[in-house]
């Protein structure tokens, strides 16, 4: 691992250098966990534009991108902030006037798709979908399909077992692979070769990194060098697959990162309410988006105490007492 190259960086060169206009982004997190938010900000402040967007499950930091007008197409198995916005709001807003194009994926099927490029497959198979409108309703038309090289000819291909009907599903489900020009996740530790430990759930976001053509990863804490190798087991990220290292406390702000602190009802709350307007929305962005101009003045938007309420209880993992309403 010492012989590796030191790939810490600021934010702003890692998403000037990795992420350009019209390329396939993927985040990594779970709807309202792990997002990687202050990458999101830094993407909406650098204005790229054209982006095909992939994700598992995500919210927040679907909606913003999409909201800021940096997304062109999405593939994804659900979009939404739990009941904070069961279906994220400036993501149906676009689907609604035509803005975006979306195609969907159950969580399961996303998952495979994103192992098979980790993998360096075409596809995998799987018994996913079977028996449902998911494999016949496609959101990309075959003509978008064929005048795009990076999109798979199919949504999904459905196939006879090449083993027989001895086993228990004589059909099969092909689901195709993604590999992102650029992955971004969020994680609790990292080292400065790109050595990184995901805390908790690790949602699909090790199978999105490892299939990703350049990946970006932001931190809470950077570690020394041996501190990763002292329980090895527990690491997900080997430095070979990292092209840039962030640390950025709260990177995963306004979602929570287990361990260092949770979600913030206030602030999703009202986003929520300022999503529903448009005038309120665009006030929205310019005012605690934009004007900011790292995700340090983005978090000075917060109090102190605020913010200490969010922290992590150190058994627990989650912020114990948070009024979550």
């Amino acid at each position: 691992m010492s012989s590796s190259p030191d790939k810490i960086t600021s934010l702003k060169s890692a998403i000037t250098s990795l992420v350009k206009d019209n390329y396939h982004l993927s985040i990594g997190g779970f709807t309202i966990n792990r997002n990687p938010m202050a990458a999101v900000y830094e993407i909406i402040r650098q204005r790229k534009r054209g982006l095909h967007l992939y994700a598992h499950s995500n919210g927040q930091g679907v909606d913003e991108l999409v909201g800021a007008g940096c997304v062109k197409r999405l593939e994804i198995a659900y979009a939404g902030n739990g009941r904070f916005a069961p279906t994220c709001i400036r993501f149906r807003r676009a689907v609604e006037k035509g803005e975006l194009t979306v195609e969907d994926y159950s969580n399961y099927q996303m998952t495979l798709r994103f192992m098979a490029g980790a993998m360096g497959l075409p596809f995998l198979p799987t018994r996913s979908g079977l028996g449902t409108d998911i494999i016949n309703n496609w959101g990309f038309s075959k003509e978008l399909r064929s005048r795009d090289e990076r999109l798979p000819k199919q949504k999904l291909i459905t196939i006879d077992n090449p083993f027989g009907e001895w086993c228990e599903s004589p059909k099969l489900v092909l689901v195709p692979a993604i590999n992102p020009d650029v992955t971004i996740i969020h994680v609790q530790q990292a080292d400065r070769h790109g050595n990184a430990r995901i805390q908790g759930l690790t949602f699909a976001d090790v199978e999105q990194a490892k299939a990703a053509k350049n990946l970006i990863v932001t931190c809470e804490e950077l570690v020394d060098d041996d501190y990763l190798k002292r329980d090895p087991d527990h690491n997900q990220i080997p430095f070979i697959h990292v092209d840039a290292v962030v640390p950025i406390a709260w990177g995963a702000y306004p979602t929570a990162c287990y361990r260092y602190y949770d979600y913030d009802p206030l602030f999703l709350n009202s986003y929520r309410r300022a999503a529903e307007d448009e005038e309120s929305y665009q006030a929205y962005l310019t005012e605690k988006i934009i004007e900011p101009t790292n995700h340090q003045e983005f978090l000075a938007l917060n109090s102190k105490k605020h913010l200490e309420s969010l922290v992590a209880d150190p058994e627990t993992g989650y912020a114990t007492g948070l009024e979550r309403s």
